[in-house]
């Protein structure tokens, strides 16, 4: 079940943060509670199968994924924009619920991640008897391309202690892209682990983790140099760079 932790503002925007793998809510304390001091209405949001490790997460699909951020994004309220951030694996889910809902999303973020085309999945090579994904080893999160710069031992212990596997299903699944008019949502990339050049790049060259930036209308690259987790290694920067894109 997906759970939500909602501070609320005065502002008319409504910011959705929904965490990456292996997190939860709690993963966007910091950064949540200097949006809301910002003014903005801000829901975290706690991914279907990422609330326990006692969670069963054997059914769990990318379309329980999808409709928790549908969910979220269809309960802003009238006088308010709905902003949806996503940081690392949620990146193709946030994409898709902007698929689903194009006219109700005023503008999305991505947080060292980014979307995916239609077909595509983020972990095509898993095997189908496989129901979770649990946390890797440091040394093979960072093998893999996950940077664990501006993270002291405490926050890595925190990291582990607080984990939960993650749900191999929605990991899995491939993207069922519908409507094109998600093209047309104005679109933030907040680039920690990689310059905003390098991405540039790579969705100019086709690479499949970036091409489908080369295809939406309007894309702004704000860099913050540090690691794969920039809510805990920078946690006020990255909140003032996530206010400043649901601000434009």
């Amino acid at each position: 079940m997906t759970r939500t932790s909602e501070v609320p503002g005065n502002s008319t925007t409504h910011i959705i943060l929904v965490p990456g793998f292996w997190l939860g809510a709690w993963a966007w304390e910091s950064v949540a509670s200097d949006l809301a001091g910002h003014g903005h209405h801000v829901t975290t949001l706690t991914l279907p199968g990422l609330d326990s490790v006692d969670t069963d997460r054997s059914t769990i699909r990318l379309e329980d994924h999808i409709s928790a951020v549908v969910d979220a994004v269809s309960a802003t309220p009238p006088s308010e924009r709905a902003v949806v951030v996503a940081h690392s694996g949620a990146g193709p889910v946030a994409y898709a619920a902007s698929d689903r809902v194009p006219e109700r999303l005023a503008r999305l973020v991505y947080v060292d991640s980014g979307p995916l085309q239609d077909g595509a999945a983020l972990r095509e090579d898993l095997d189908p008897a496989v129901t979770e994904i649990p946390l890797p080893s440091w040394s093979e999160l960072e093998a893999e391309g996950s940077s664990l710069d501006g993270l002291d031992d405490a926050t890595l212990d925190m990291f582990r202690s607080r984990a939960v596997p993650e749900p191999a299903g929605p990991a899995r699944d491939r993207l069922d892209l519908r409507d094109g008019s998600r093209l047309d949502v104005p679109t933030t990339v907040i680039c920690t682990s990689f310059p905003s050049e390098v991405i540039r790049q790579m969705a100019e060259a086709g690479h499949p983790m970036a091409a489908e930036l080369a295809q939406i209308a309007k894309v702004d690259y704000f860099d913050l140099p540090t690691g794969h987790w920039p809510m805990w290694s920078r946690p006020a920067d990255l909140a003032n760079a996530i206010n400043a894109a649901a601000t434009v």
